[in-house]
């Protein structure tokens, strides 16, 4: 997940869009135990900052909460995320609608997360 993040931090056109868009979020993935909060780089830093725990000077705007198995599916552009919640694949809290608007945003790493996955993790090919 952190090459993730970082695909889309050092991105040239996602990167300050995601930045612009100033949307902290907290992802929560059940089956392993382990969350991460996500907000726009601040001055001097790259675009995106994270940290795989609650303890984080930010609050998050988005809260997100799903298996590692979803997260995956999303980000090789199988799990819609509108369908997921509305399944329960995934839970969605605080200000829904912001989420929603930065994943057009998102969609350019799609192809690169296949690629990343291709290469280096086969196994998490769906």
């Amino acid at each position: 997940m952190d090459r993730t993040f970082a695909l889309m931090s050092e991105d040239p056109e996602m990167g300050p869009r995601l930045r612009e868009a100033d949307t902290p979020q907290r992802f929560e993935f059940t089956d392993l135990e382990m969350v991460v909060n996500i907000r726009a780089g601040a001055d001097g830093e790259p675009n995106l900052a994270w940290e795989w725990t609650d303890r984080v000077a930010w609050e998050p705007q988005v809260r997100m909460t799903m298996s590692s198995e979803t997260a995956n599916r999303y980000f090789q552009g199988k799990e819609n995320v509108a369908i997921a919640i509305a399944r329960r694949r995934i839970k969605a809290g605080g200000d829904v609608k912001a989420a929603l608007a930065i994943i057009p945003i998102t969609k350019p790493l799609f192809a690169r997360y296949r690629e990343m996955i291709a290469a280096d993790y086969p196994h998490l090919e769906v």
